[in-house]
């Protein structure tokens, strides 16, 4: 990741970057006041760029002018928009991208810059995440940003804060795009157990397939039980001291999802690998929330599994028998999500019983025909709950919107040889995928959220923090939410 310090005033200033906004409807853009003001020349002269360059001062504009033999010798205009904490962070990305051939730049920030500096590290370490299996291709050289604010000791949690939350949405996006030739679900619980070892106050337990089998989780059993590389279900518990509040996530973890039997056509399994980024989100917002040390337990469940084709594949029409009893005809394998996170579900709400619970996961394609490619469907019976996700959502620069939960749909639930039907086909299927999950929420199903992000889980082009490939989605949101919580 790239390094970024807090300083006082440019100690290289080689490359400075100046912040801009829009100044009316049709003036030019103008000089955002800094805690460290520009000499005058330098401000004089970029005071005079602006009509003539023509700038606007939107979020993420970015120009740069030469200035040979002179300090600084390049000049950037940045544009932070209405300088809100997403226009900085939009800006920081689009900076990243711009001077990705600079080795060091050097950013002055207005003097209240709590949440510029915020979303300024965020877009600076987003929007520069690059996976790459090969060598071949240059890389950026941009390594360095010095980052000018009036006082970086006062500051210097909130650039922490930035910074472990854009570690862990990287970390979630590289668990995301590793391709299902290395990930497995035993490649993903190493992974785990490799995040979280030396981190105090994280405890991890990884039931492999006996255990499984042993303690009645028959619906990841049977998802993953046509693939040579055997189930598993991570247990990764945050527990801090003199929490009082335990949240559960749950999140789905379909190392590769062929559809089964019901194979999926090539177009739509070509990107399977994605199918295990609700797990990617909650294992990485948890070893987040120890990272920060935020005052709530949190306990995370990623049942992993690969749904393969083989002769020990269960079949479309198969009875599955979910922890704690709940039975569930399947008529086609390749809704298999919700059958995984329905075991994860009722071990926790039986065993260990929390004051909420989240699950998200890559669940649905009517997702992504409801509501595009960016927003995520939420689904809560509970007002509060759901505004209060929505908002930490929205202000950690996610999208999601609330879906309703209704029961008109119940009904598809029936199965004349089953507790429930896991698979209707009759239409709304992501609410009834909801709507199915909501079953195995026990007592808490007035303190449960659903989160269907297949859509804004990958991104197909580059836009604002987002590069093209996993995106992490869900880091950031359940982030800020779990700190409010303390």
């Amino acid at each position: 990741m790239l390094a970024i310090r807090l300083v006082s005033g440019p100690a290289r200033p080689d490359s400075l970057v100046l912040p801009i906004r829009p100044e009316g409807p049709d003036g030019p853009a103008a000089l955002v006041p800094t805690a460290a003001p520009p000499g005058d020349d330098v401000r004089t002269e970029a005071v005079a760029l602006l009509p003539a360059a023509r700038l606007t001062g939107v979020a993420g504009e970015v120009r740069e002018h030469l200035r040979p033999g002179r300090t600084p010798a390049r000049l950037w205009l940045l544009g932070v928009g209405a300088g809100e904490e997403h226009d900085w962070r939009v800006a920081g990305a689009a900076l990243a991208r711009a001077a990705k051939d600079e080795t060091h730049i050097t950013i002055a920030l207005p003097d209240e810059a709590e949440d510029a500096l915020r979303g300024l590290a965020e877009g600076l370490l987003l929007g520069s995440y690059r996976y790459r299996l090969t060598e071949a291709g240059g890389t950026p050289a941009l390594a360095e940003v010095d980052v000018v604010v009036g006082d970086p000791e006062a500051l210097a949690p909130t650039l922490d804060a930035a910074r472990t939350t854009a570690e862990m949405t990287r970390l979630a996006r590289d668990l995301t795009n590793t391709p299902s030739s290395t990930k497995n679900p035993e490649w993903f619980a190493a992974q785990v157990a490799s995040a979280a070892s030396g981190r105090a106050g994280l405890h991890l337990r990884v039931r492999g397939p006996e255990e499984l089998a042993a303690e009645g989780f028959g619906g990841i059993l049977a998802v993953g039980g046509g693939s040579a590389s055997g189930p598993r279900l991570v247990e990764l518990d945050w527990r801090p001291a003199g929490a009082r509040t335990h949240v559960v996530l749950v999140g789905k973890g379909i190392t590769f999802d062929t559809g089964g039997i019901s194979i999926k056509p090539v177009p739509a399994m070509k990107l399977m690998r994605k199918d295990m980024a609700g797990a990617a989100a909650v294992v990485t917002a948890t070893l987040g929330a120890a990272a920060l040390g935020l005052p709530v337990r949190v306990t995370t469940l990623a049942p992993l599994a690969e749904n393969m084709v083989s002769g020990s594949a269960f079949r479309p029409g198969d009875i599955v028998r979910h922890y704690g009893g709940l039975t569930s005809e399947s008529t086609n394998s390749d809704a298999e999500g919700r059958l995984v996170l329905a075991d994860a579900m009722a071990y926790a709400v039986r065993e260990l019983k929390p004051d909420l619970l989240v699950d998200l996961a890559t669940l649905t394609g009517a997702n992504a025909v409801a509501l595009g490619k960016r927003h995520a469907a939420l689904y809560s019976e509970n007002d509060d709950l759901a505004a209060d996700l929505l908002a930490a959502i929205t202000a950690a620069g996610e999208r999601a919107w609330r879906m309703p939960l209704a029961d008109d749909y119940v009904e598809y639930l029936g199965s004349e040889i089953a507790d429930l039907h896991s698979s209707p086909a009759l239409g709304a299927g992501s609410v009834v995928a909801a709507l199915f999950l909501r079953e195995f929420t026990g007592d808490l199903r007035d303190r449960w959220v659903h989160m269907d992000m297949s859509a804004p889980s990958w991104s197909d082009d580059v836009h604002g923090e987002l590069v093209k490939g996993a995106t992490g989605w869900g880091v950031r949101g359940l982030l800020r939410w779990l700190a409010t919580l303390g």
